[in-house]
C-alpha cells in the first residue's frame, strides 16, 4: 500500500533543485471553506505571513471563498489557482469559471480538487475514494467539513484541509461549532507527495507532516 509517515518540519522552499539534476519540487497550495465575510472577516495574519507571493507554484481551492476581495489575494498568491464550486460562492463563482471538479498534474502525481458537498455522505472515505477513482486521481482534495484529514484510502491519498479562516461548521447536528483554522502545503517531486498541515491551535502555529508515495501503491498493486 502507499506509504504515509507523519512528524517533521515546513518545507523553506518551493521549488529547489534536487542534488544530480533531479526533477525540482512542487509547492502545491490546498486550502478552502473561508466563508468570507459571513462567518469569518480574514484569514489569520500567522497564515498570511507564510503565504509569500511567488513561492507556490499551483493551488487547489475548495471553494466557499465567497468574497472577491479574497479571491484576488490568493490569485496574487499563486496565480495559476484552481478553484471547485462551492454552495455559497454563487456569481462570483460563475465568473470566475469554479469547476465542480479540477484535476492537475504534477510530477507523476494527479489531483484532483472538489468542494465536497455533492460527496454523499459528507466526508466518507468510501464516497471520496469512489470520486477519486472517477476522476483518476492519487491525490483528492474535498472541503465541505471544514474538518482537516489527511490520510491513505485504498492505496490514494485523501486530504481536506479544513476551513483557513476557522470558519463556524454547521455539519454536526446542526449546531455551529468553531473549528480551528488550517490549509495544506503539498511539496511535490515525481510520484512523491510531502503534505504539511498548518493549524492554529490555541493562537499557536502547530504543523504536522504526512509523507505519500504512489510508487509503494504500484508495487503492491
Amino acid at each position: 500500500r502507499a506509504r504515509a509517515r507523519r512528524g517533521g518540519a515546513p518545507p523553506k522552499r518551493a521549488a529547489r533543485q534536487r542534488a544530480g539534476g533531479q526533477a525540482a519540487m512542487v509547492l502545491v497550495l490546498c486550502m478552502g471553506d473561508l466563508h468570507v465575510p459571513h462567518r469569518a472577516a480574514d484569514l489569520p495574519e500567522r497564515f498570511k505571513a507564510l503565504l509569500v507571493p511567488g513561492k507556490v507554484q499551483h493551488a487547489l481551492l475548495t471553494g466557499d471563498l465567497c468574497d472577491r476581495a479574497m479571491y484576488d489575494y490568493l490569485k496574487s498568491v499563486c496565480p495559476d489557482m484552481r478553484v471547485a464550486m462551492g454552495e455559497f460562492d454563487g456569481a462570483l463563482g460563475a465568473e470566475k469559471g469554479y469547476a465542480e471538479t479540477c484535476t492537475l498534474k504534477v510530477g507523476e502525481l494527479t489531483l484532483g480538487v472538489v468542494h465536497g458537498h455533492q460527496v454523499v455522505p459528507w466526508g466518507d472515505a468510501d464516497a471520496l475514494a469512489a470520486l477519486q477513482r472517477q476522476l483518476g486521481c492519487d491525490v483528492l482534495v474535498s472541503g465541505h467539513t471544514h474538518e482537516c484529514r489527511t490520510y491513505v484510502y485504498d492505496g490514494r491519498l485523501l486530504v481536506n484541509p479544513g476551513s483557513a479562516t476557522g470558519a463556524a461548521s454547521t455539519l454536526s447536528g446542526g449546531t455551529a461549532s468553531q473549528v480551528n483554522p488550517s490549509f495544506v502545503l503539498m511539496d511535490v517531486v515525481d510520484a512523491r507527495a510531502t503534505v504539511y498541515v498548518y493549524q492554529l491551535v490555541d493562537g499557536e502555529l502547530v504543523v504536522e507532516k504526512t509523507l505519500f508515495d504512489k510508487g509503494d501503491a504500484r508495487g503492491d498493486a
